[in-house]
């Protein structure tokens, strides 16, 4: 599809697993032509998670929109071809430990001597600059040295993470935000810049009133489990069948929820009349409210606080989430055809554009598919690629591009 926002755009892509991969499959989702370059064996999210004939789900579902190279990286010819690769490409995207490149020859000064407008896009745990740098990360360990954890769960629990990876995704978003953002600033005749997101500053970048207040008092925050920290009502509720999500972020819907419960009086007490007040008796004023809930059901009380302007909603599964209508009429799940695979399911773009809608152009690439095609389109001629593959640099791949 042309049109799309990032169309001709070229990345570069020797990112793997997740953080990196999540950012170039946002970039390919916006228009760009992503290469993704896998070490022989592949990236190993390919054989992570649910395997579906032969294809593992979790990694379609970060590498749609990308075309697969299997190359040799320890090789001096495979770090030429990459070179090469390179030459006529916008954008680098990687997630190596900061120094990795250099160690591979590719220094900053060689990149801009291969492409002087080539911008680099490095995902990292920590950053390239400080103590940390040359550390190993996961995003349970970034999750836990960015106060996340902290102040998640109970004073009961401890700290908890959560089930999603959410520092690699923050950093991903991150990424691939600052690499439009360095295109742009290219295009308007700026620097091409190196552009990087970690996963423990971008996790700590999102901490909200939590990091503000412990700026403004240098007091920690008291993990609240599903109650809010600095609002109250606010959590989750029990009705008559189950528990319900209700998020009263003022006054002013507080009085509309609290209405609907037959307890707006409640507003005239001293204890409930501020929101400071209501904090300091959550207790009680959350089991006024689950006595009152108790008096109706989940759908009940959900469509009668919906239409009064107070947001709430079911705690689904995943399951259930995934085949909410609403999320149908959104196209969230989407069904991919594949030669090989069949059928794949994967969740939709979040991004909707009115007049160039987000598609899947290319379903998730074999290994190494598109490798032949790809060195074509960099002016390798066919003897040079038939080499290449029989010394074992390149992968045949599963397609004769």
């Amino acid at each position: 599809m042309t049109g799309l926002p990032l169309s001709g755009v070229r990345v570069i892509d020797l990112t793997r697993i997740l953080s990196g991969p999540f950012c170039s499959m946002l970039l390919g989702d916006l228009g760009a032509d992503v290469l993704k370059i896998e070490a022989p064996g592949g990236d190993p999210v390919r054989q992570q998670g649910h395997v579906v004939r032969g294809l593992s789900w979790y990694f379609a579902g970060f590498n749609r929109n990308k075309r697969s190279v299997e190359l040799d990286l320890r090789t001096p010819d495979g770090v030429a071809v990459l070179e090469r690769l390179l030459a006529g490409a916008d954008i680098l995207t990687e997630n190596f430990r900061p120094g990795i490149l250099d160690k591979m020859g590719l220094t900053e000064a060689r990149l801009k001597a291969i492409n002087p407008d080539l911008i680099v896009v490095s995902v990292n745990g920590y950053g390239s600059t400080g103590p940390y740098a040359d550390r190993p990360a996961f995003d349970f360990i970034a999750q836990a040295m960015s106060g996340y954890m902290a102040t998640n769960g109970t004073p009961e629990s401890g700290p908890l993470r959560t089930a999603p990876p959410i520092t690699d995704l923050v950093a991903g978003l991150y990424a691939a935000l600052g690499a439009v953002a360095a295109l742009r600033g290219r295009e308007q005749g700026g620097p091409a810049q190196r552009v990087e997101a970690s996963m423990m500053m971008s996790m700590l970048s999102m901490m909200a009133y939590l990091s503000s207040n412990a700026l403004a008092t240098g007091r920690d925050p008291v993990p609240t489990g599903n109650d809010h920290p600095i609002a109250s009502p606010y959590g989750l509720f029990r009705a008559a069948d189950g528990d319900i999500a209700v998020a009263p972020s003022t006054d002013a819907i507080v009085r509309r929820f609290l209405r609907e419960l037959g307890l707006e009086p409640l507003l005239d007490e001293p204890r409930f009349a501020s929101n400071e007040m209501r904090l300091r008796h959550r207790t009680e004023l959350n089991a006024l409210i689950n006595e009152a809930l108790a008096g109706g059901g989940q759908d009940e009380w959900i469509g009668r606080l919906n239409r009064a302007g107070v947001p709430s909603g079911r705690v689904q599964s995943m399951t259930e989430a995934l085949a909410d209508p609403q999320v149908a009429a959104q196209e969230m799940v989407l069904h991919v055809p594949h030669d090989t695979y069949g059928d794949v399911e994967m969740t939709g773009f979040p991004i909707k554009f009115a007049q160039t809608p987000l598609s899947v152009r290319h379903p998730v690439p074999e290994l190494g598919r598109d490798g032949r095609a790809a060195l074509r389109e960099a002016g390798f001629t066919e003897a040079e690629i038939d080499g290449l593959v029989e010394a074992g640099v390149l992968g045949a791949g599963t397609a004769p591009g």
